[in-house]
């Protein structure tokens, strides 16, 4: 069966989003339900000397207050804060006197009733010992790792740069940014048949429920962890929270179901964000334009207790076709809050900076900047040397630049001028990610009354997960959508990995459609002869049998089987973007138009063109809509997102949606997308890579050297500000 294009169709779960009928986690109603605040540390470094919970006690409808002496014997396993499954040193607060970070939870008050709990928290008095601490990279007290979290090279490139006549050193500087979901991170612990439920919004409800068991010393199937939609995850969500084990453990003291929704002012100091980062980048090329040697040196902040790993080398070389490369990646450990994934987690700010340092050496080059990525365009990869399994970066690059007419750029900032006397500039900004993919179990039950129902591994965060899987079941076996039921986000239906890293796709679409081509083989086994285009289940019913089962395991590429197993423990086993044979990525080429007001220097981002090589399109709609909400994360990031760390107290100030400013719509003006839209056969039987993270990155470069071009200032920290342009 060829793959063809896929039909522009509706997302499968529109009607359910906007009836109302699609349950979050906070959303699931449950008897009896008790509601928990928790308070907040007012320190950032130190130690509880006394704790007097006597006020809030006596608050009408509280049920009980826990605190560190309540929750001693949780355990901090290695495995049980690690993003993306990774092994971190697992420290959970409330679990002893110590402090190690500003908004940590030092009290767990449980009530009747959601104001009740407000009032017993603010009335919990807490005495504290503090001790010195460090806020940010740059203070006295933050600890530099001396040994490199990560190292690539190839060829010798600091004497290639040395002796290079056309060079760059410049240095980028990335702020501190934070999640922000609509959905607000939420723990709801309930007893159902004989198990503790865990309602949480997440990206990994297996390694999730798993790692939740080992903290608190029960068998893991005892548990069942529930996310069958998540209200936005974009790597915040991928593992257990700061107050996930405690509610839990309170819902287990009392015998009586626990909900906790955590205030967003709380979150930007106990959840994870986007760590500060510095970037050096210094870049050599001769007379043409080739580049002859790439250097990039970053530091990125890390907490002082886990393991948040800091890998903004990896893509930049994969990029073009460097003749040499050297990178290193350091940490700076302060006391904060662990920093985690947030949507193209490294590859966004590596990519501000080195296609940002692309745009400065076209322009010491005088180069067209497209021009220069062209003439650098390469088909392997320059670390591994291995060819990619596709690319379209050029096509990408030539079709954006026709559709967004890049010709009209002039090369001397600041002089193409609109009608109104606004500074019209334009730029482009490139970017890659890596194409993984994960291991499934996937049950498909086709009746003869036409009902479909699917389970399989996979979390629906958004970005329309269950519109793909039903893309493959109706190419394949052409059910109808109205009776098909997709069951994902539980780990009662089917072990679940995680998804994140833009391997959700890659990972359920061949799951879906390997299920879908068992299940025509068996049936056409069944009758006798190859089906026909009638209804499958109109030609399963001649057989007199009412329902047809069929189940299957997926082993991605480069894994054997042991990868069924550790998804069935609830390990994640994730494979990519290296293969046997070659390495795989997804290509992105972004161009923007800004418009700055000469005489406030009000930046206005009026245009975006996007174009996506990401294998093959499984849903038009859902993909258009991932670039775009990329495209406005980008725009936030360039110029108006950052977490503000106040010196004096560790904390977060601009806490809350009124002050962490991001994009609303008069920030926001045309983006257009478009697709490359060729399958990826190499990779998985749907030819599908990812898009979710890839529709990020590039997109702040395109912006910066945009108001570079409008008005010759070369900013080198985020975000832009009209004082920077003054």
């Amino acid at each position: 069966m060829t793959l063809e294009p896929t039909p522009d169709r509706p997302r499968i779960d529109a009607y359910e989003k906007v009836l109302g009928r699609a349950l979050y986690a906070a959303d699931h109603p449950v008897a009896g339900l008790l509601h928990g605040m928790t308070v907040p540390a007012a320190i950032a470094r130190g130690y509880i000397e006394a704790i007097d919970i006597t006020d809030a006690k006596n608050v009408p409808g509280v049920v009980r207050v826990f605190t560190h002496e309540d929750f001693s014997q949780i355990k901090t396993t290695p495995a049980a804060r690690g993003a993306y499954g990774q092994p971190g040193k697992g420290y959970q607060p409330m679990t002893s006197r110590l402090i190690r970070h500003r908004g940590e939870a030092v009290a767990l008050v449980v009530a009747e009733t959601l104001e009740a709990a407000i009032e017993g928290a603010e009335a919990v008095k807490v005495r504290y010992v503090p001790e010195p601490f460090s806020a940010s990279m740059d203070d006295a007290l933050a600890k530099a790792e001396q040994e490199a979290a990560s190292k690539l090279s190839s060829g010798d490139a600091e004497s290639v740069f040395a002796s290079a006549t056309h060079r760059i050193d410049v240095e980028y500087l990335h702020p501190q940014q934070h999640h922000n979901p609509i959905e607000l991170i939420s723990t709801t612990a309930a007893f159902e048949e004989g198990k503790i439920a865990i309602y949480e919004g997440t990206q990994a409800v297996a390694a999730f429920a798993g790692g939740l068991a080992g903290m608190m010393g029960i068998e893991p199937q005892a548990l069942r962890g529930v996310s069958p939609y998540t209200g936005g995850g974009f790597g915040q969500k991928n593992g257990i929270q700061e107050q996930s084990v405690l509610v839990a453990s309170a819902a287990m003291a009392l015998r009586r179901p626990v909900k906790l929704v955590m205030p967003r002012s709380q979150l930007f100091h106990t959840a994870s964000y986007r760590p500060h980062s510095r970037h050096r980048v210094r870049l050599a090329a001769d007379d043409e334009g080739h580049l002859l040697a790439g250097i990039y040196e970053t530091v990125q902040q890390n907490s002082q207790y886990d393991g948040f790993g800091c890998e903004h080398g990896v893509n930049p070389p994969r990029m073009y076709n460097y003749g040499s490369w050297r990178g290193n990646d350091r940490i700076i450990r302060v006391d904060s809050q662990t920093p985690g994934h947030q949507r193209a987690p490294h590859e966004h700010p590596s990519s501000y900076a080195t296609e940002c340092a692309m745009d400065e050496l076209a322009e010491a080059l005088a180069i067209d900047p497209v021009q220069l990525r062209l003439i650098n365009d390469t088909h392997r990869d320059v670390l591994t040397r291995k060819p990619f399994s596709s690319r379209y970066l050029a096509e990408c690059l030539r079709r954006g630049a026709e559709l967004f007419e890049w010709g009209r750029r002039a090369r001397q900032p600041g002089s193409l001028v609109a009608a109104n006397g606004e500074r019209i500039g334009l730029g482009v900004g490139c970017g890659c990610y890596k194409a993984s993919m994960t291991p499934a179990l996937t049950t498909l039950r086709l009746s003869a009354t036409g009902r479909c129902e699917i389970t399989t591994s996979g979390h629906e965060m958004g970005q329309g997960l269950r519109s793909v899987i039903a893309a493959e079941l109706i190419e394949v076996l052409g059910v109808d959508p109205n009776k098909l039921e997709i069951r994902i986000g539980d780990t009662g239906y089917a072990p679940q990995h995680v998804t994140a890293g833009s391997w959700g796709t890659g990972s359920v679409a061949p799951a879906a459609r390997t299920a879908a081509l068992k299940l025509r083989e068996e049936l056409s086994q069944l009758t006798g002869a190859p089906l026909s285009d009638e209804p499958v289940h109109v030609q399963l019913m001649r057989t007199r049998r009412p329902v047809l089962e069929v189940s299957v395991d997926t082993v991605p590429l480069g894994k054997d089987r042991q990868a069924i197993d550790q998804i069935r423990k609830g390990i994640p086993s994730t494979t990519g973007p290296e293969y046997p044979d070659f390495m795989a990525f997804s290509w992105i080429a972004h161009f923007a138009e800004v418009h700055v007001e000469p005489s406030t220097a009000r930046v206005r981002v009026r245009r975006v063109v996007s174009v996506a090589d990401c294998g093959r399109v499984m849903n038009r709609r859902t993909a258009e809509s991932q670039v775009r909400g990329g495209v406005v994360w980008g725009i936030g990031a360039a110029l108006r997102e950052a977490g503000e760390t106040d010196p004096r107290f560790g904390g977060v100030l601009n806490n809350d949606l009124a002050e962490y400013i991001v994009p609303v719509n008069a920030d926001i003006g045309r983006i257009e997308v478009d697709f490359i839209d060729e399958p990826d056969p190499k990779l998985n039987i749907s030819g599908v890579k990812g898009l979710g993270e890839v529709a990020m990155v590039g997109a702040t470069a395109a912006v910066v050297n945009a108001v570079y071009n409008a008005t010759g200032k070369r900013i080198r920290h985020l975000p832009i500000r009209v004082e920077d342009l003054l």
